[in-house]
């Protein structure tokens, strides 16, 4: 079953220096484009991360330091990685809870601005989670019958990603081809940044996940305590959250003056 887009969809994955998504950086990103009309674009890049690559690290996606030497940083790979995909959807393996929060840090740490406010995204592990309970390569095996070579290579787990949803949309028929429909079943929970660390409450308010002021609302801790902003602001806090806080605080400020 092809794809029912309105608009592109970017299948993409990332091979990491860990796991950490708010100090780790990105030595290889592969990105597979599909579009309404069927046609298709890839490109994949090695990366320099600037910093050194674990040795365990290396063991998974044998990616060494020497390899990416002599790459360009992400900085320098910024602008041609969001051309590709700022009109896009996204899809991923596990990319609600690790690509896309990353490749985010990333993009504004190279000072590209980056948001999903106009886009959805369908984690594809998730489906897969829900129904069947596997890993990438088993998904593969199970839904098209083959077997997932160069594993923990970002353009094969790319391509594997983007066959395991067209074949899960032909296994299950209450999957509806409608990338809304899907973005909606792999959400997996209501966090206005990808963190976590801030959240929907029931009534569809922004609220704390954490620390001393976990559950209460946001505008309201930070006009009863300000110091609360500056404080996220100059912790270790992933940049998307620092990036939603301030436009709480920008949105509550409009609404004042207003």
């Amino acid at each position: 079953m092809e794809l029912k887009l309105n608009r592109p969809i970017c299948f993409f994955d990332l091979e990491t220096t860990g796991i950490d998504v708010a100090k780790d950086r990105i030595v290889e990103i592969s990105i597979f484009k599909v579009y309404p009309n069927g046609n298709k674009e890839s490109k994949t890049w090695l990366v320099n991360p600037t910093i050194p690559i674990p040795p365990q690290t290396t063991a998974v996606h044998g990616i060494t330091n020497e390899k990416v030497a002599n790459e360009p940083t992400f900085k320098e790979l910024a602008s041609q990685v969001h051309n590709m995909i700022k009109d896009s959807d996204l899809a991923g393996f596990n990319s609600d809870r690790f690509d896309i929060p990353l490749l985010a840090e990333e993009l504004l740490r190279a000072e590209v601005d980056f948001d999903m406010k106009n886009r959805v995204s369908v984690d594809v592990q998730t489906i897969f989670h829900k129904k069947e309970e596997r890993t990438l390569s088993a998904a593969l095996k199970f839904y098209c019958g083959t077997n997932l070579e160069n594993a923990h290579s970002a353009e094969a787990d790319t391509m594997a990603t983007y066959e395991i949803l067209k074949a899960q949309l032909d296994r299950y028929d209450d999957l509806e081809n409608d990338m809304k429909s899907l973005a909606e079943f792999t959400t997996r929970k209501k966090s206005v940044d990808f963190a976590g660390f801030i959240a929907l409450n029931n009534e569809g308010k922004e609220i704390f996940t954490f620390g001393k002021n976990k559950g209460q609302l946001v505008e309201e801790v930070l006009e009863k305590e300000p110091g609360y902003y500056g404080w996220i602001q100059g912790a270790d806090f992933p940049l998307y959250t620092k990036k939603v806080l301030t436009g709480i605080k920008l949105r509550k400020l409009n609404n004042k003056l207003s």
